[in-house]
């Protein structure tokens, strides 16, 4: 569980440092991305680790219903994450599609993963994803003028969305999580 909570405030340190102290963060120039970059990798693999390792107490379980909804969940978080960069639609109402991805994604695993070391990973990056939203939100100010994207780019969203739900399906399926119930 120890790797878990490293990896999980390496991976927060990492993205607000910009926020927290732009000055320092400047200071490093491009070297700066590297760091967080760097920085970001060995989270995951801590996080991943520590989350594999642990043992706790389970409270709940997967449900056939709460696995369908976990599925439309992710595929919603794909296609949140595909439109920040295709810029489309959905981007109007919703100002920070990557950081609502992680939350989405977040719940979903927590309504399947009724377990200590799934609340604290899913839990611990869904509080992360909200509060780099408001901190994002403070530092930005208002936002700007929205124009509308050509129709293709919410195809592809929508395509790229799939094709990685399948992917990252395949994935869990291969290391023994099967998504599907």
């Amino acid at each position: 569980m120890i790797l878990l909570i490293l990896g999980l405030a390496l991976w927060a340190g990492a993205h607000f440092w910009k926020r927290i102290a732009p000055d320092h963060r400047a200071g490093f120039g491009d070297r700066g991305k590297m760091i967080v970059a760097v920085a970001s990798v060995i989270a995951i693999v801590l996080m991943v680790v520590g989350y594999r390792s642990a043992d706790c107490a389970v409270y709940w379980g997967r449900s056939p219903a709460m696995t369908g909804i976990n599925n439309l969940l992710i595929l919603f978080s794909f296609y949140l994450f595909a439109a920040s960069g295709k810029k489309t639609r959905i981007t109007r109402w919703i100002r920070h599609p990557q950081l609502t991805a992680v939350a989405v994604w977040a719940v979903a695993h927590l309504l399947v993963n009724g377990d200590v070391p799934s609340f604290v990973l899913f839990g611990g990056l869904l509080i992360w994803a909200l509060a780099e939203m408001v901190v994002l939100n403070r530092a930005q100010g208002a936002r700007g003028a929205y124009h509308a994207p050509p129709i293709k780019s919410e195809w592809i969203a929508i395509v790229a969305a799939v094709v990685l739900y399948i992917v990252v399906a395949g994935i869990h399926a291969w290391l023994g999580y099967n998504p599907f119930g």
